[in-house]
C-alpha cells in the first residue's frame, strides 16, 4: 500500500518520531475508512491503491472535514488530520502517483487562537518549597516537575531521556528532539543538586539496573508518555494556584513565559525549547502582553474605573 510506503518515507527520509508516524497513519486511514465506508483498516488493506488514489479529491476531503466537526472534533484536531493528509498527498505527487495536491483547493477550519496555559512563579515556588519524602518515587516525581520547568523539555523527551544525555562535567543535557534535532540545555545549580540526589536514590533503589533510561517506573522500567502525564497530575492535584489542566506542556509553557517575562530574548528561548522556527516561540509574547495588560488594568490610576 502507498500508505505503508509513505510511513516508511517519514521514518527513513524525514526521521519523524514513532508517535508522529502513528498519528499520520491514523489520519490517512481514518479519511479512507470514512469515505469508503469500511469497518476498519483491515478491510482497507484489500482496496487497490488505484482506487484509493481516486478518492483523494477536494470534495471528499471537505466531506471528511464536515463529518469530523459534526462528530464533535475540534478545529485544531481536524486541521492536524488535514495536515497529515496533505503531507501524504504531497508525497504521492513527488512519486508521480497524483498530478496535484487536492488539499491546495481545500480551506482549513478556522481555529480560535488559544494562549498557552501556564502557572505562576509563586505557585511553582510554593510547590518546590514543600517538604517531600526521600524515597525513590517522591524524589523522581519532584525532579520530573523541576526538570520540565527548569529546562522546557517536552514530555516525549523526558520519557526517553537517557543517562548518557546527562553531561555532569559540563552541566548540560544533550537532547535529540523533534525531527532528530540535537540541542544542549544548561542545567541550573538547584536542578543539578536534585539530579545528583535522584541518581543516588536510583542507584540505591535499583542497584542491579543496567538500563540507560534516566527515569524508571516504580517497577524499574523505562517511562512512557502517560506515566509522565500521571506524575504531573498527581504532584499538582489539589494545590493552590494550579487551576486548569495539569500537564507537562503547561510546565513547559511556564518555563518559556517566565523566561520571556524576565528579559530573555526569543531566539534564546527558541533554541532551548527546540522549536524549528521563531513563529512557534512568538506565541509566548501574547502571554506576556496579556500579563502586562492585567497589571496595567489593576495598577494604573488612569485605567481604574472612574480614572
Amino acid at each position: 500500500m502507498y500508505i505503508n510506503e509513505f510511513i516508511e518515507f517519514l521514518r527513513v527520509q524525514k526521521r519523524y518520531s514513532e508517535r508522529t508516524q502513528q498519528l499520520y497513519r491514523a489520519a490517512v486511514e481514518r479519511f479512507y475508512i470514512y469515505i469508503i465506508g469500511v469497518e476498519g483498516k483491515e478491510e482497507l488493506e484489500s482496496v487497490p491503491d488505484k482506487e484509493l488514489l481516486s478518492l483523494l479529491t477536494p470534495l471528499n476531503i471537505r466531506s471528511f472535514i464536515a463529518s469530523n466537526l459534526d462528530n464533535g472534533n475540534s478545529a485544531r484536531t481536524t486541521n492536524l488530520m488535514l495536515s497529515a493528509i496533505s503531507r501524504y498527498c504531497r508525497y504521492l505527487v513527488v512519486q508521480e502517483k497524483l498530478e496535484s495536491n487536492p488539499m491546495d483547493m481545500v480551506v482549513r477550519v478556522k481555529e480560535q487562537k488559544r494562549l498557552p496555559h501556564f502557572y505562576s512563579k509563586d505557585s511553582l515556588q510554593e510547590y518546590f518549597s514543600t517538604p517531600f519524602e526521600m524515597d525513590y518515587k517522591s524524589v523522581r516525581n519532584r525532579l520530573i516537575i523541576m526538570l520540565i520547568y527548569a529546562t522546557g523539555m517536552r514530555r516525549q523527551e523526558v520519557a526517553t531521556l537517557k543517562l548518557s544525555n546527562f553531561d555532569s562535567a559540563r552541566k548540560v543535557f544533550k537532547i535529540i528532539g523533534k525531527g532528530e534535532k540535537e540541542r544542549e540545555i544548561p542545567i541550573i545549580p538547584i536542578l543539578f543538586e536534585n539530579i545528583l540526589l535522584y541518581l543516588q536514590c536510583r542507584r540505591n533503589s535499583y542497584p542491579n539496573c543496567s538500563s540507560d533510561s534516566f527515569f524508571l517506573t516504580d517497577k524499574g522500567a523505562q517511562l512512557y508518555l502517560n506515566f509522565v502525564n500521571n506524575i504531573v497530575k498527581e504532584e499538582l492535584a489539589g494545590l493552590k494556584g494550579f487551576d486548569g489542566k495539569k500537564a507537562p506542556h503547561a510546565l513547559r509553557h511556564s518555563f518559556a513565559t517566565h523566561l520571556l517575562n524576565d528579559g530573555a530574548d526569543l531566539n534564546s528561548i527558541k533554541e532551548v525549547l527546540g522549536h524549528s522556527s521563531l513563529a512557534a516561540t512568538q506565541v509566548y509574547t501574547h502571554n506576556s502582553f496579556e500579563q502586562l495588560k492585567k497589571v496595567y488594568l489593576t495598577a494604573h490610576p488612569r485605567a481604574k474605573k472612574g480614572g
